[in-house]
């Protein structure tokens, strides 16, 4: 842990959780590199996970995030090597598409948070691969007729479980979350193109068709998302793609197998991905909250509706949080950061489970859960806007920390602007707040 960004909070367990997640990451990965979902044989151990996405993605953010740069490249650099080939395809059993966004995204925040160019060089054929991949995508969309409510929306899995399924190709839909984080990976990776491939004299060239290209996808989104609202519900309703006249409880009733299943992964990336306007994220969460997309605040493990089907989705939900964050819907954020600590990891031994339930019983271990709080943590003291030169401190501490008189710190966070440090602390009898920042 020598390299993890040193912080206080005036409940440092919350510090403890986040050091003690990228401990059991390391003891998890063979090497401490390898990735592995799981840690037992038959339950997300075997060979047959180790190529999924939120393995690989979970990982890369978590440790950019607390400044653990050495792990992060270490881990960059085996997936390119074994689980991406020359075409940009994964070696995983069912490829989920916004995943290859993130993916993008993340490498782009690797390069502005290190300004180490030389992995991203060596892996530069396979990085273009992937993000020829949604371009071609998006290419096959628009060769649909302009009626067609898939028009323009990147159709591909959301879920990698789809290609067990007798019949897969249902789910190969045109989801909001496809063009959403295809768009924000192709933004984030062009600006950081010129430096990457800075040999190539095409290189100007590539990263402004994917900017504009990353337009003309949030675009499509944003339009195909606002003709598909359910005004007729209150509160308004919108599904995780175009064309659906059913909410996703009422598919999941009556279609067997239901078209909609898995929303809880489309929702969170569409969440995530950070490139709707704000007034369409709150609808998006409030719909989530009303219809049965969350439980006890954090994103849901949507199932038919029954007696215990209310399970907390413990992986692949921190975008959810984010979101929540972003929009300064701080006590619901904080909602979310308790009830994802006290539900999904185990009391004692802080083993963080796939999909928890509410009742106490033990949960299936898998790392991308382990690793949310580490994000969450990591957030509520320093976070970055996508887009714009913007950086918020101590956005999301709970109001009880920030009056406490107790030190708050963080030292040397990594930001794409450099490295940032604060400290902060209350005076309860004169009722002021002091902060440095550095």
């Amino acid at each position: 842990m020598r390299d993890f960004t040193p912080a206080s909070l005036p409940q440092n367990v919350w510090i403890d959780m986040s050091k003690h997640a990228f401990a059991k990451e390391v003891m998890v990965r063979p090497s401490g590199v390898y990735p592995k979902y799981g840690a037992v044989d038959r339950d997300y151990y075997g060979s047959e996970y180790d190529g999924f996405q939120d393995v690989f993605t979970s990982s890369v953010y978590s440790n950019l995030e607390w400044g653990r740069f050495e792990t992060a490249r270490a881990v960059i650099d085996n997936y390119f090597t074994e689980f991406v080939d020359s075409k940009g395809m994964i070696n995983m059993r069912g490829p989920e598409t916004a995943q290859f966004g993130m993916t993008l995204s993340l490498l782009a925040r690797y390069l502005n948070y290190t300004q180490n160019c030389d992995l991203l060089e060596m892996h530069r054929s396979k990085i273009e691969a992937t993000a020829t991949i949604l371009c071609q995508l998006h290419d096959e969309s628009l060769q649909l007729s302009k009626d067609d409510p898939g028009y323009g929306i990147i159709h591909g899995w959301s879920e990698s479980d789809s290609c067990l399924m007798p019949k897969p190709q249902l789910w190969w839909l045109p989801y909001f979350a496809n063009n959403a984080f295809a768009a924000r990976g192709l933004r984030d990776l062009s600006s950081v193109w010129r430096a990457i491939a800075r040999h190539d004299p095409q290189a100007s060239q590539q990263a402004v068709g994917w900017e504009a290209r990353s337009n003309i996808l949030r675009d499509a989104a944003i339009a195909s998302i606002e003709k598909n609202i359910r005004r007729d519900m209150s509160p308004p309703y919108i599904g995780t793609y175009p064309g659906t006249t059913r909410t996703f409880w009422e598919s999941m009733q009556n279609e067997h197998p239901s078209p909609q299943q898995w929303p809880h992964r489309a929702y969170a990336e569409l969440l995530q991905a950070d490139v709707l306007p704000a007034g369409m994220t709150n609808l998006i969460i409030d719909c989530m909250r009303a219809y049965g997309a969350t439980t006890l605040g954090v994103v849901a493990n949507v199932e038919p509706p029954h007696p215990e089907g209310r399970d907390i989705l413990g992986f692949i939900s921190y975008g959810y949080a984010q979101a929540l964050l972003r929009q300064d819907r701080i006590e619901e954020f904080l909602l979310f950061l308790y009830s994802h600590r006290y539900h999904v990891y185990t009391r004692g031994s802080w083993t963080a489970g796939e999909v928890a339930g509410i009742d106490g019983d033990n949960a299936l271990f898998c790392i991308p859960a382990q690793l949310t709080i580490p994000l969450l943590v990591r957030w509520m003291l320093v976070l970055e806007d996508s887009d714009e030169d913007k950086l918020y401190l101590a956005k999301g501490l709970p109001r009880d920390w920030v009056i406490s008189g107790k030190e708050i710190k963080i030292e040397r966070a990594p930001t794409r602007w450099g490295r940032v440090s604060m400290t902060m602390a209350a005076s309860p009898r004169t009722k002021n707040v002091k902060a440095i920042v550095d």
